[in-house]
């Protein structure tokens, strides 16, 4: 057996959750496929499943064999399809990581009308705010927001978003509509995104930058969740624009101070591992996002 056989029986039995299921789909016997198992351990020199007599448990080892194993297959699957003159025919796995909010308000409708043009890609989406190992955990392709710091990574900027500075008519009419940052120092509280600081910043009535902490009424780490308390009259919330402009259009939030407040735009990117090949596949989702958002995507105020 050759090693790119031994990758997809392998693959079988991780995918199978069993020796014997896997033997029975590949039609071969048990102990051929243990030993050929076995031998594949062998001529690594690393144990890649650790057996019970009731499971199989990969070990890490074994994940990442399998993670490389999964993309190794799926390119060759590709790379026939090319040449058996299927070039528009999109086939595979594709496993995705994005930002919880982002991901079920934007990226879910793109992703979906992707697949419905591609209906050969099978999606594995992880909706998540942590920051997940593409390369240990297995993943394709991740959507980051805000600074990249992983040089081992390639990126492509998507789009950007800006945050802006909002609260409810409201809580305005109960605390005051603050004209210049120093107003916020009188009798007014904010809604506190548990992963940034809560700091505000602002150019004051003489351009210096001024940072003003607010005291905090709610503390979560859910965007959504914060924008309906703005919503509500609870506080001022510095909110991405792509959670809260809706809100924004229909004036159930209005913006505090836009000439002080002004905050750079924020990248939006798609991250993928440094190989020497990118798929088709993943080359064409990223491309399709790129053009699905555009330079003004709906979100900007």
């Amino acid at each position: 057996m050759n090693k790119f056989e031994d990758m997809q029986a392998f693959v079988r039995i991780v995918e199978a959750g069993s020796i014997t299921k896997a033997a029975n789909q590949l039609n071969i016997a048990k102990s051929a496929m243990s030993k050929r198992l076995s031998n594949l351990e062998s001529r690594l020199g690393i144990t890649l499943l650790n057996r019970t007599t009731r499971s199989l448990i990969l070990t890490d080892n074994g994940k990442a064999y399998y993670s490389e194993c999964k993309r190794i297959i799926d390119d060759v699957i590709e790379v026939e399809s090319t040449l058996q003159n299927k070039q528009t025919a999109l086939s595979g796995s594709v496993k995705i990581a994005v930002p919880l909010s982002f991901g079920l308000l934007h990226l879910a409708p793109a992703i979906n009308e992707f697949n419905r043009l591609h209906p050969e890609i099978r999606f594995e989406i992880d909706f998540n705010d942590r920051k997940i190992s593409l390369i240990n955990e297995g993943y394709d392709l991740a959507i980051r927001i805000g600074k990249l710091d992983d040089s081992n990574l390639m990126a492509r900027k998507i789009t950007s978003i800006k945050t802006l500075l909002v609260a409810s008519q409201s809580y305005l009419d109960e605390h005051g509509t603050p004209q210049v940052p120093s107003d916020l120092l009188h009798g007014h509280n904010k809604l506190h995104y548990r992963n940034t600081s809560g700091v505000f910043h602002f150019i004051d009535e003489q351009d210096r930058k001024v940072q003003i902490n607010l005291p905090s009424t709610i503390i979560s780490n859910n965007g959504d969740y914060l924008s309906q308390c703005a919503v509500e009259g609870l506080g001022i919330i510095s909110t991405p624009d792509f959670i809260s402009y809706k809100e924004i259009q229909l004036g159930d939030l209005i913006q505090i101070l836009p000439k002080h407040h002004q905050t750079p735009e924020i990248g939006v990117h798609a991250i993928y591992p440094q190989t020497r090949h990118l798929s088709r596949k993943i080359r064409s989702l990223i491309d399709f996002l790129v053009n699905y958002f555009g330079e003004k995507p709906k979100w900007i105020i």
